[in-house]
């Protein structure tokens, strides 16, 4: 037993030993001790029992497992591992968290309906059903759950609308659309209703001269006083950037007044020119709202119709004025007839049933955006609200919620949906111009907790603000860079470590086009590609064009190949057994016919003579019908007209 436990203090002593020689550097040493601590270690191994050998394997392994956990030793493998990697992702890390296996591996959380099915047909499931394509890096895809919120950052004509236009195409289930521009809707249009559902337009500024197919009157549902407060919620922060001081004290106020105005004439049969009427002209305002409001089950709104009719003509108009800009849509005739009142309700249950897009089109300088708004508030709560008696609570598939230029048009409450929709079935993917474009619509407070919910963010080039370029730069965070320094005559005279950021503003401003920086969670930065929707086959093949990369050079082969068979074919069936006259008077026919083709010039081919050239159709797309739908939905009566 003495020499057991002299032996085992030896193997200690040596371990020891080589720990000190490998800390101050003297590599070899250490390989010394670590060599003679193995004679100690073999006559251990011989002398103790297997229980004890167990037992000192495990108390080794709690060591272990104790030392790697501590905080220290957490940040030292930070540190070197953000100094091989640069301060990027690794391809490791993009495999184990935002690779396609990891995506797939979460697909019966984010889609009950997919736990059911077998390992076969779950493989044969595209990725795009439970994830949303961010980049490419090399021969890697990166992918964002659809339960995360994407933001996407780049100025103008950066490639946040081709991006764009391939999530909405991949959207498993039904998608609304916002764009200030008709190109969205010509792109994705087509697709969706071949591959989708049914499309529907609500375009109430008349754009492209495009005809709405859908109506929606803003006093929808509002006979519940919990949708008028949303409603009008909606519709005075499409119009209001005030974030702190008088100025949200008095959208506040408009807010509580709107609601009880929209309770009012959802309960009498109004409309919307009601309302209007009733914010102008106090006297007629006394005398029908206080009646209306009677019906109502809720005291508060009386109470507050009864205040702003009886308030002094001051505080009656600083309401007044909060309240006139989200209603100044009415001015605009077409906005005017796409939410004139209807017998059939918007019916957002219909909606999701037949995976059908709805692109929502506005402009800012038409005071649309508070209708518009007010459309997309109505589909995503009720979307909300009917996920709860799904399975898990959760839409499946789920809804897509595309805010393009959602600062402009459609200010939707981000704050508070960022941090609920997604668990409900709801993918919310927001482009902007920049951070300071979202600063000025939300404010500093709510924009940090949007920042705080996104699971994704993609930064495109074209940035030129300062603060925002220093924003996305502390973002990524630091690297260490060596320095070595030479003399006049080449030689090394220092070799030293400065600290450089990660990702320079000067090299986010100038992102080459088509380059994208992902700040994903769980993972640092990652550097990539962004897909463009127009070089996808279907819509390639929409657009009448030959597909690109190897697809493209595959399906060229193959319709060589199937030329070259066919006359190969023909000429083996074609018989060519001909007799000796056959063969001379050809070769007559052939001489005198270049005899005349020396002397004439031919006459030219016409043009009804010319072949047609070989085209190929690969995969054709069914023309765009805006507006119409599947015809199995025709005649549907609870749509919209």
């Amino acid at each position: 037993m003495v020499a057991v436990i002299a032996t085992f203090l030896i193997l200690v002593g040596l371990l020891a030993a080589a720990v000190v020689l490998v800390l101050r550097g003297a590599v070899r040493h250490a390989v010394c001790c670590g060599a003679l601590a193995g004679l100690p270690a073999t006559t251990l191994l011989k002398a103790l029992s297997w229980p004890a050998l167990l037992a000192i394997a495990v108390v080794l392994a709690v060591v272990v497992w104790h030392r790697w956990s501590r905080s220290r030793a957490t940040i030292t493998r930070w540190s070197a591992r953000s100094r091989r990697r640069a301060g990027v992702a690794s391809t490791l890390d993009v495999a184990r968290q935002a690779g396609t296996v990891a995506t797939r591996r979460r697909a019966a959380t984010v889609r009950p309906s997919l736990g059911s099915l077998t390992r076969r047909d779950g493989w044969a499931t595209p990725t795009s059903a439970v994830g949303v394509e961010l980049c490419r890096v090399g021969a890697q895809r990166v992918w964002s759950s659809i339960e995360d919120v994407t933001l996407v950052f780049g100025g103008p004509r950066t490639g946040k609308t081709g991006w764009l236009a391939g999530r909405v195409l991949d959207a498993p289930g039904a998608a609304v659309v916002t764009s200030t521009r008709t190109d969205l809707l010509e792109l994705c249009a087509p697709i969706r209703q071949k591959s989708r559902g049914p499309v529907f337009v609500f375009n109430p500024v008349g754009l492209g001269g495009i005809r709405s197919t859908i109506g929606f009157d803003p006093l929808t549902g509002c006979a519940n006083p919990v949708t008028a407060v949303e409603r009008a919620t909606d519709m005075v922060a499409a119009t209001s950037r005030a974030s702190h001081g008088d100025a949200e004290r008095w959208d506040a106020q408009a807010r509580r007044v709107l609601a009880a105005l929209l309770h009012a004439a959802a309960l009498g049969g109004g409309s919307m020119r009601d309302v209007l009427g009733w914010v102008a002209d106090n006297d007629r305002a006394a005398r029908e709202v206080p009646a209306l409001l009677r019906r109502s089950a809720v005291e508060t709104f009386d109470k507050a119709a009864e205040q702003f009719v009886t308030t002094n003509d001051r505080t009656r108009t600083s309401i007044t004025n909060s309240i006139m800009p989200a209603l100044g849509w009415l001015n605009h005739p077409d906005a005017a007839a796409a939410a004139a009142p209807t017998d059939q309700p918007f019916d957002v249950e219909a909606l999701l049933e037949s995976r059908a897009t709805v692109f929502l089109l506005g402009a800012e300088e038409a005071d649309t955006g508070p209708l518009v708004c007010a459309l997309t508030g109505h589909i995503a709560r009720e979307a909300r609200r009917l996920a709860t008696a799904k399975p898990a609570g959760r839409l499946d598939p789920p809804l897509l919620l595309a805010l393009d230029e959602a600062a402009l048009i459609s200010p939707v409450p981000l704050e508070n949906w960022t941090a609920d929709m997604g668990g409900r079935g709801v993918t919310i993917i927001a482009p902007f111009q920049s951070r300071a474009q979202l600063l000025a619509r939300y404010g500093e407070h709510k924009t940090a907790t949007i920042l705080n919910n996104t699971g994704s963010v993609m930064l495109f080039g074209g940035t030129r603000d300062r603060d925002d370029l220093q924003f996305w730069s502390t973002l990524a965070g630091e690297r260490d860079e060596r320095i070595t320094t030479t003399d006049l005559h080449g030689r090394v005279a220092s070799r030293t470590v400065r600290k450089v950021p990660v990702l320079a503003p000067a090299q986010l401003a100038n992102l080459p086009a088509g380059k994208v920086v992902v700040y994903r969670r769980g993972i640092a930065p990652v550097i990539g590609r962004a897909r463009m929707a127009w070089t996808r086959p279907d819509v390639r093949a929409l657009r009448e064009q030959p597909a690109a990369g190897l697809r493209g050079r595959g399906l060229r082969a193959r319709a060589w190949l199937e030329v070259g068979l066919t006359a190969g074919l023909r000429r083996v069936a074609t018989p060519r057994h001909r007799t000796w006259r056959a063969r001379s008077a050809d070769l007559w026919r052939r001489a005198a016919r270049s005899r005349s083709s020396r002397t004439t010039v031919p006459a030219p081919r016409r043009p009804s003579d010319a072949r047609p050239p070989l085209v190929i159709d690969v995969e054709p797309a069914a023309p765009p019908v805006l507006g119409d739908h599947d015809p199995n939905h025709r005649g549907d009566e609870r749509w919209l007209q």
